[in-house]
């Protein structure tokens, strides 16, 4: 299968070049693409953190008395 390709355009002349990207450059790519999907991965899990120990706050502000309408004037 042959590699992906990229085109390039001289802006001097207009030319357009289709160009088949290098093994190095296809390598390159793939390592852009698992770092880009690792920090979303780590993005996702800090989200999901947060919304985690948001609601652990909630319920113990629950568990102390506090209406639904008093957590949500803390929450600003």
């Amino acid at each position: 299968m042959p590699n992906p390709t990229r085109i390039e355009i001289n802006c001097a002349t207009g030319v357009e070049s289709i160009i088949e990207l290098t093994d190095a450059e296809v390598a390159e790519m793939e390592a852009a693409a698992t770092i880009a999907e690792e920090k979303r991965q780590e993005a996702e899990a800090a989200k999901a953190a947060k919304a985690a120990s948001a609601a652990s706050a909630v319920a113990k502000l629950e568990a102390i008395g506090l209406t639904a309408e008093e957590i949500a004037a803390l929450r600003g």
